[in-house]
């Protein structure tokens, strides 16, 4: 069973997958007309491409504008978070500055935002 199951509609469903699946490392388990499916044995994070007249109203910033007012973030535990901020950069998204960065619950935590602007979170033990 699955701990944790989240949904994402995006303009561009491919390119967002791809950030999320290189990123995280997430391995690419089913997609089809309209999806895409990431997942391993404790997270299944899908891609849904918005319909297209929803997606053509949509305008993207070069950098993408960060879309905090959304009241979800979804946070993810990696290994090391700084490892992570060029190839973050690299797909079209980015990590705050460190300093932005702060410790909760044993673990450092840093929001970041992805391609579409989605603010996401990433967290890791502290001290790794």
């Amino acid at each position: 069973m699955l701990a944790m199951q989240a949904v994402i509609y995006a303009k561009d469903a491919r390119r967002l997958a791809a950030f999320y699946e290189q990123l995280l490392a997430l391995p690419r388990t089913e997609e089809g007309a309209g999806f895409i499916r990431l997942a391993t044995g404790s997270l299944q994070l899908t891609v849904v491409q918005a319909p297209a007249a929803l997606a053509d109203s949509i305008v993207i910033a070069a950098p993408p504008r960060v879309r905090e007012e959304t009241p979800i973030k979804l946070s993810f535990a990696v290994p090391d978070i700084d490892a992570l901020r060029p190839l973050a950069e690299r797909l079209g998204g980015g990590l705050q500055d460190d300093e932005a960065g702060w410790a909760w619950h044993g673990e450092r935590h840093m929001d970041g935002w992805d391609p579409e602007g989605n603010v996401f979170q990433l967290r890791q033990p502290s001290g790794a």
